[in-house]
């Protein structure tokens, strides 16, 4: 079984990525998928950043 390539942006730089990281990272805030570089900056030192899983763009 081959695996199935999705797409979807980066909600901070609106570049694609093939892994993209589900978090949180201020106070009040939505859920939103970050790129491995967005995610560098939303998550060091942040006491209000929330992990929330990974997408990945090739699902089994």
């Amino acid at each position: 079984m081959s695996g199935k390539n999705r797409v979807k942006m980066c909600d901070r730089c609106s570049q694609s990525a093939p892994i993209l990281f589900r978090v949180k990272f201020e106070k009040t805030g939505n859920w939103i998928f970050v790129c491995r570089e967005c995610w560098a900056g939303v998550s060091e030192n942040n006491p209000f950043y929330v992990y929330g899983g990974t997408w990945k763009a090739r699902k089994k």
